[in-house]
C-alpha cells in the first residue's frame, strides 16, 4: 500500500451533528502574503441536491505551521433562489484581484436530473476580492454573456473544481465541463449525453471571458489544469480528467487551453467505480548540479553529463527547468479511500507516474493541491526556499464525507515515500535521480 509514514493532519470543516457536511475542497495559496485559503461546499447533507452555500477559512503560514482563522460564510457568494457549489479560485498576480468562480443551481435539482432531462438549470457566477479574502463583491453571473447559446446543447456543466491557473502570457484558465447533448430525440426522450472537459479563459484580467473547445474523444469530466514546461523551451497545457473508464484521462493543448489534442488513457492512476475528482499541481524541478568528471558514457547513461556543471555552458542558451506534477485521489479502483499522492517528472508521458505515497488509509475522496516555496533557510539544506505542498482533501472513518483535512509536505517527504521512485527516476535520461537531489530538499512535515 505504500509508507507507513503519514504527515500531520488539521481538521479544517467537519460535519455536524445536525447533519450539515461540508463537501468539495478547494485550496489556493497566496505568495505575496503567505496565506492559504480553503474553500468548501456546506451542505445541509451530503447530497448535491442539498448544497447550500460556499465557506471559506483563511490561513497564515508562520515557519512550519499554518495558523487558521475561523470559518466565514461567502454571502455574497450566491444566486437568489439558487444553491452554490464547486468552488474554484484563481489569482490574478498582475493586478491582485482574487476571483471565485462557482456554479449556481436553481432550487434542489441534481446533477442527475439535468443529465437525464437535458433541462439545464446551471450558472455560471463569480465574486472577487481585492483584499485576500477578507471581503467579497457582490456575485457577477457570466450566464449568458459567455455560455449564450450554446448552452442548450449543455445539459449541465460545473467548474473544476479546485484551483485554476494562470499562465506567463497573463491568460487565466478555469477548469470545466460540460455533459453535451449527442443527440435530442429518440422517440420523443433525450438519450444521449457525454461529458467533456474543457477551460474558461481570460486574456484581459477577467473583463471579459472564453470557452475553449471540449477534449473531443473520451469521457472526461472534472478536472484541473498545469502549465508544463520541458527542457527544450517547449510549453504545454496538461489537462487531467476524471473519467468513468476505470483509470485517468490526460489531454494537450499547444495553444493555452483552446483546443485540446485527443485524450488518453492513464493506466497507472486508476478510478473507482464512476470516478471521483483527483487535483494536479506543477513545479519547476529541484536540479542539483552535482561536481562531476567530465562527460563519459557511463555519466551519460546516468543523466548527470546531460544536467551536471560540464553541460551548462552548452546549453545555457535554451535549458529551462522543466516542470514536474504532482497528483493526488483515491488509490482503490474500487471504492474511494486511501488518499494518495503521485509524482510525474515527464507528465506528458502517461507511463510516467509513480507508484502513491498515502498519506491517508481510510474512506477519502476529493481532494485539492497547492504548490508552496518555504524561503526559510533551515529547511533547505542548501539556503533556497523549500518546495512544499498543501493537500486540503475530504475523508472520515465510515465515509468519505465526515472531515475535510489539511497537510501540509515538502518534496523530500514525496521522494522519501514514494515507493520504488529510486528505480522510477532512473529510468528517464533527464530529470535527476532521487539520490542526486537530497542535498537540495528540505524538511517540514
Amino acid at each position: 500500500m505504500g509508507s507507513r509514514h503519514f504527515p500531520a493532519r488539521t481538521v479544517l470543516f467537519e460535519k455536524e451533528s445536525n447533519g450539515v457536511t461540508y463537501r468539495v475542497p478547494a485550496l489556493l495559496y497566496l505568495p505575496c502574503v503567505a496565506k492559504l485559503l480553503a474553500f468548501a461546499e456546506e451542505r445541509l447533507s451530503a447530497d448535491d441536491a442539498h448544497a447550500n452555500l460556499l465557506v471559506l477559512r483563511r490561513g497564515t503560514i508562520y515557519r512550519n505551521y499554518v495558523e487558521w482563522e475561523d470559518m466565514r460564510v461567502l454571502e455574497t457568494a450566491t444566486l437568489k433562489h439558487h444553491r452554490s457549489m464547486n468552488p474554484c479560485p484563481i489569482y490574478d498576480e498582475f493586478t491582485g484581484t482574487l476571483f471565485l468562480f462557482f456554479i449556481t443551481v436553481l432550487g434542489k435539482t441534481p446533477e442527475a436530473y439535468q443529465i437525464i432531462t437535458g433541462q439545464n438549470v446551471t450558472r455560471l457566477c463569480y465574486v472577487t476580492s481585492a483584499d485576500q479574502g477578507l471581503s467579497w463583491s457582490k456575485v457577477t453571473d457570466l450566464t449568458q454573456q459567455v455560455i449564450g447559446r450554446a448552452i442548450k446543447d449543455w445539459a449541465t456543466f460545473a467548474l473544476g473544481p479546485g484551483h485554476g491557473i494562470q499562465l506567463r502570457s497573463g491568460r487565466l484558465l478555469i477548469p470545466a465541463y460540460s455533459y453535451h447533448i449527442d443527440c435530442k430525440e429518440c422517440f420523443g426522450k433525450l438519450c444521449k449525453t457525454t461529458p467533456h472537459s474543457f477551460t474558461f479563459y481570460s486574456d484581459d484580467h477577467g473583463q471579459s471571458w472564453r470557452f475553449g473547445e471540449f477534449i473531443p474523444n473520451l469521457q472526461t469530466g472534472e478536472c484541473q489544469l498545469v502549465s508544463v514546461d520541458e527542457e527544450d523551451g517547449s510549453n504545454v497545457l496538461y489537462c487531467n480528467a476524471r473519467s468513468p473508464l476505470g483509470f485517468r484521462v490526460q489531454a494537450l493543448s499547444t495553444d493555452d487551453g483552446a483546443v485540446f489534442h485527443v485524450g488518453q488513457l492513464v493506466q497507472r492512476l486508476v478510478e473507482p467505480p464512476h470516478g471521483c475528482h483527483g487535483s494536479i499541481v506543477g513545479f519547476p524541478a529541484p536540479f542539483v548540479y552535482v561536481p562531476t568528471a567530465p562527460k563519459t558514457p557511463s555519466a551519460s547513461r546516468r543523466g548527470l553529463g546531460q544536467h551536471g556543471p560540464q553541460a551548462t555552458s552548452e546549453r545555457s542558451l535554451f535549458f529551462q527547468t522543466p516542470t514536474w506534477v504532482l497528483y493526488s485521489h483515491p488509490t482503490s479502483s474500487m471504492s474511494r479511500v486511501n488518499m494518495g499522492i503521485h509524482l510525474s517528472t515527464f507528465p506528458r508521458d502517461a507511463e510516467s507516474w509513480t507508484e502513491p505515497w498515502v498519506i491517508y488509509e481510510g474512506p477519502s475522496a476529493y481532494s485539492d493541491l497547492a504548490y508552496i516555496e518555504l524561503p526559510y533557510s533551515e529547511y533547505s539544506a542548501s539556503g533556497t526556499p523549500a518546495i512544499a505542498f498543501a493537500c486540503l482533501y475530504e475523508n472520515g472513518t465510515r465515509s468519505p464525507y465526515e472531515q475535510i483535512s489539511f497537510s501540509m509536505f515538502t518534496l523530500h517527504d514525496v521522494l522519501q515515500n514514494i515507493p520504488l521512485l529510486s528505480a522510477a527516476l532512473e529510468q528517464k535520461d533527464g530529470p535527476p535521480s532521487h539520490s542526486k537531489m537530497k542535498g537540495r530538499s528540505c524538511l517540514v512535515s
